[in-house]
């Protein structure tokens, strides 16, 4: 039986993992049917179609792989998508600059709306944990980071590396951008403001630590990406997220930690898995937070991607003038074996960390732990099963914490 449960799990992960890609799709495909764009296919996954029918000279198909799916319109998009597809070669009809930005544009928004309506399932549900953990340290580990940079129980901290935080997860994306670098942590004690020096350590599967356990009590367990319950801050948390990992990759002293944060789409499926089956909100809250993701990576302006469209859009617009064929072409099969290698490497990389993610990391011996959590407290940096990481973005969600016994 567990089996049987385990594998509908993987099954449900899957397929909200590929509605997320759908639902991105099909904005493209519904602002181009409505626009007059010639489209030749609409899929569900990819590869041979196990499904399909034409309809109004659209084919409609269902196929073998499941992972998301696509749209091919040629009018809006007569390199990149061939490249995937391998597309006809039929002439490309043009169309207003203007159509071809509302086209590249539709999929990114459906993204957005599909986010806010996940946003108003979550705030409409009672049962749906939202809150924060200070950032106020309960514990110190034995010859951790945190204690040879001199840290303390009861110490709050303010910020790491000149960035404020206010709550222990954004503390702990910090430190992840900090990884292996010797950073000013500001803390506030005894009413007074201090600063240490400490270097956060790496461990195999590419999480940094400091080696400190949080004050918080054993019930209060908030997923990173649930701090807030309003509708608009759920999404504007996402949004802000995805920018900070962004600034982390275009920063040089935190581009290396950043880029070894990033998980590809083994790990956002792993990453879904834990979380469903470990609170069904929280799943919901992450299927949310990969979909504003999704909208924000793919309005960056490079070649393939919707917001090199964009850009293309603005330029004919503004200047009157199309960039010619030949040039897009060349940008977009550039970009396209850019990106292919990308995520091939972080699907490498991905698997070689699922098998050393569930190696925990040597918590040592607690040095203090104040009476209150009744000698349990949750520790930063377990490799636990929930512990996510964004393929897109860069961004360390927070494990949920490890109980450890107090000695």
């Amino acid at each position: 039986m567990e089996i049987l449960i385990t594998i509908g799990y993987i099954v449900l992960c899957v397929l909200l993992f590929s509605l997320s890609i759908a639902i991105h799709e099909f904005g493209h495909f519904i602002a181009a049917l409505k626009l007059g764009y010639r489209v030749e296919r609409f899929s569900i996954g990819f590869g041979p179609a196990i499904w399909k029918k034409t309809y109004k000279g659209v084919e409609y198909r269902i196929s073998c792989i499941p992972l998301g799916g696509y749209v091919s319109i040629p009018d809006a998009d007569p390199e990149g998508t061939k490249i995937l597809e391998g597309g006809a070669d039929k002439k490309r009809k043009l169309m207003p600059p203007w159509k071809d930005f509302v086209v590249a544009l539709a999929g990114p928004m459906m993204n957005i709306v599909f986010a806010f309506i996940l946003a108003i399932i979550l705030y409409c549900a009672p049962d749906a944990k939202f809150g924060t953990i200070p950032a106020k340290i309960g514990g110190i580990l034995t010859d951790s980071p945190a204690e040879k940079g001199g840290l303390r129980e009861g110490d709050e901290v303010l910020s790491v590396g000149g960035n404020p935080v206010d709550t222990w997860s954004k503390m702990t994306t910090e430190v992840q951008f900090a990884a292996n670098r010797e950073t000013d942590f500001v803390v506030r004690r005894d009413n007074s403001e201090v600063t240490l020096k400490i270097t956060p350590q790496v461990k195999e599967n590419g999480v940094a630590y400091i080696g400190a356990v949080s004050e918080t009590n054993e019930c209060a367990r908030y997923a990173m990406w649930m701090p807030k319950r309003g509708i608009v801050d759920q999404v504007m948390w996402d949004a802000g997220s995805v920018f900070r990992a962004l600034k982390g990759l275009v920063t040089p002293k935190e581009a290396k930690a950043t880029g070894k944060a990033i998980g590809g789409p083994v790990m956002i499926a792993k990453g879904t898995y834990a979380t469903i089956r470990s609170d069904t909100w929280d799943g919901l809250g992450f299927l949310r937070f990969i979909n504003t993701n999704l909208a924000v990576m793919n309005l960056l302006p490079i070649p393939v991607l919707d917001g090199g469209l964009i850009l293309f859009s603005l330029i004919a617009m503004i200047f009157r003038r199309r960039i010619p064929d030949k040039i897009i072409a060349a940008l977009s099969t550039f970009f396209m074996y850019i990106l292919m290698g990308l995520m091939l490497f972080l699907v490498a990389r991905d698997f070689w960390r699922v098998g050393t993610v569930s190696k925990t990391v040597d918590l040592g011996e607690l040095r203090k732990v104040p009476s209150q959590t009744n000698d349990t407290v949750k520790a930063e940096l377990s490799e636990d099963k929930n512990k996510t990481e964004n393929s897109n973005t860069g961004a360390t969600d927070e494990p949920k914490k490890k109980d450890v016994q107090a000695k």
